[in-house]
């Protein structure tokens, strides 16, 4: 119990995460009011009670708040925005052609005429070509049609390479509003360059603003860092990552006068529907209004540990209770290491639980997350059976055995369909080493246990010395599957990269392409790790024969 307890403090310290925010109050916040259960694709919106809460809380954190969208229930934002002092830049949605975007731009329109005061600017559209949703000459007709309607300054936001890709809009706005979002690049940045790389594509637009229309203003509309999801190139998404990334840009926009909008004030339950775990986690507040992170002082990645950790203890303490007179037969060694190793399962088993309640966005997934986690506890029950009997050097309950074999072909054909998915289009996808966790860390377990069982190490452990049971028809069929997917993983990770438009424009050489490609893909942490969990899997069916 010491030792889990001091192990887990040690990996949850509070780390440096830069040099603190000074007032606290950064220029402007993307405004997004949902919460848990809230979707604006399922018609779902907050009360203006809840827009009103939400926008008191704000008010201590920052000056103004961008909205980005003008109706379903945003109508209320400037009124409640001048009771907390807060400025405004509103926002119409636009999509594909049709009357929805005829009733954002009026709604806008009045929107922005009601309420002079604290409307200071409008934005007409969000990444409506990056969708591919509107053309160019379309949208123009928008922005021109809201420049005659108001009279404060019009824009339109999108990446920033959308700017150099149609500088058209360049003449067509008042101001130039880009999103710089370095996680998201063509070419992901770690988030120690991140202020640089941003600093770098501003000066791009700059420089090709200023040769056609000079002074022009920028807003960079968006720019921040994930407190979770999956790893891009060097790009690690983390809750310590967001806060180094806030405060050091937030410094250098001082420094260099830059006008900025952060996104985003609160994480977006219903964006893992659309965009994964990684979605639904740029906020400066948790879905229930909790801080991520401090604005000073240091940061701690996993801020629930205390609770994971305390579950898995006393859930070890029952299970050490119900199999107390067994494990005491054993001699001291085997008692001390039946119990580690059963709690580290329990550990691991925890954290799957945690994390899968966290990431579930609709009934369906709640009901898959729950399955994993109920065949992972089995699996733990089985597991440390199964490591009493090899301490004990009794004989295999049979029944233990087959269900055991059967739950590792299962964590397997789960391991295949997950990689596949990722190899095909994993943009969003998390690599969900932890679904693995519990069957992986058994099969090193019951490893550990064999070999001193026998008195020597070897890497030919196989699934029928695992489980005590004989090889499985399916052993040689699974043996040839993993490595493919695995092959098939770091090929859709590599093409990811060279099919981005904006890395090849910075890396015209094709073999250039390909030498970073396969950089980024072999230097990610999370795929790598996922890769360790296959070959693990695997290594048990080396062995197997066709029975």
């Amino acid at each position: 119990m010491a030792l889990t307890i001091l192990l887990s403090w040690l990996a949850n310290r509070p780390q440096d995460a830069g040099e603190a925010i000074g007032d606290g109050r950064l220029a402007s916040l993307s405004f997004a009011p949902f919460r848990e259960g809230m979707s604006p694709l399922e018609g779902r919106f907050p009360s203006p009670e809840q827009i009103d809460e939400d926008l008191h809380l704000l008010a201590g954190k920052t000056r103004s708040v961008r909205t980005y969208a003008s109706l379903d229930g945003m109508e209320v934002v400037p009124e409640l925005a001048r009771r907390h002092g807060l400025s405004v830049t509103q926002g119409a949605w636009l999509g594909y052609p049709g009357a929805a975007n005829a009733r954002e731009i009026q709604a806008l329109i009045d929107s922005a005429n009601t309420h002079p005061d604290v409307v200071n600017r409008v934005i007409v559209g969000n990444e409506v070509l990056l969708r591919g949703e509107m053309e160019p000459q379309q949208l123009i007709e928008y922005i021109r049609q809201v420049k005659r309607a108001v009279a404060q300054p019009v824009s339109y936001a999108d990446v920033w390479s959308m700017y150099m890709k149609y500088p058209q809009l360049i003449r067509e706005v008042d101001f130039i509003t880009i999103h710089i979002l370095p996680y998201w690049e063509d070419e992901p940045v770690a988030v120690s360059d991140a202020p640089a790389h941003l600093t770098h594509a501003y000066n791009q637009v700059r420089r090709e603003a200023d040769s056609i229309a000079p002074g022009k203003p920028i807003l960079i509309g968006e720019t921040g860092w994930p407190a979770a999801g999956r790893q891009r190139g060097h790009a690690v998404p983390g809750v310590v990552n967001e806060a180094r990334f806030i405060r050091a840009f937030v410094h250098a926009a001082r420094d260099a006068g830059f006008d900025y909008n952060i996104v985003e004030a609160f994480n977006q339950p219903w964006k893992r529907a659309l965009e994964g775990v990684v979605g639904a986690n740029w906020g400066l507040f948790d879905a229930n209004r909790q801080p991520v992170f401090p604005l000073a002082g240091s940061v701690t990645e996993n801020s629930g540990w205390q609770l994971q950790t305390l579950c898995a203890v006393v859930l070890w303490l029952l299970v050490a209770l119900v199999c107390y007179r067994r494990v005491t037969q054993l001699p001291l060694p085997q008692q001390l290491l039946w119990l580690g190793l059963s709690q580290l399962l329990l550990l691991l088993l925890i954290k799957l639980a945690f994390t899968m309640q966290q990431s579930a966005v609709n009934h369906l997934q709640s009901f898959y997350g729950l399955a994993v986690v109920t065949a992972s506890a089995v699996m733990v029950w089985l597991i440390i059976q199964r490591a009493f009997d090899l301490l004990a050097t009794v004989p295999q309950k049979p029944q233990v055995g087959s269900l055991l074999r059967a739950g590792y072909f299962l964590f397997i054909a789960l391991a295949l369909y997950d990689t596949a998915m990722l190899a095909w289009n994993g943009r969003y996808l998390l690599f969900p080493s932890l679904q693995l966790a519990v069957p992986v860390a058994g099969i090193i377990t019951l490893s550990l246990c064999i070999w001193l069982q026998e008195r020597r190490f070897s890497w030919s452990i196989s699934m029928d010395q695992l489980t005590g049971m004989a090889p499985s028809r399916w052993s040689r069929l699974l043996l040839v599957a993993l490595p493919c997917m695995a092959l098939a993983l770091v090929a859709g990770e590599m093409r990811a990269f060279l099919v981005g438009r904006d890395f090849i424009l910075a890396h015209p050489d094709r073999l250039e392409q390909l030498r970073l490609a396969v950089l980024y893909t072999l230097t990610n942490g999370q795929l790598l790790i996922w890769l360790a969990c296959l070959t693990v899997l695997a290594l048990p069916l080396r062995r197997a024969k066709l029975a």
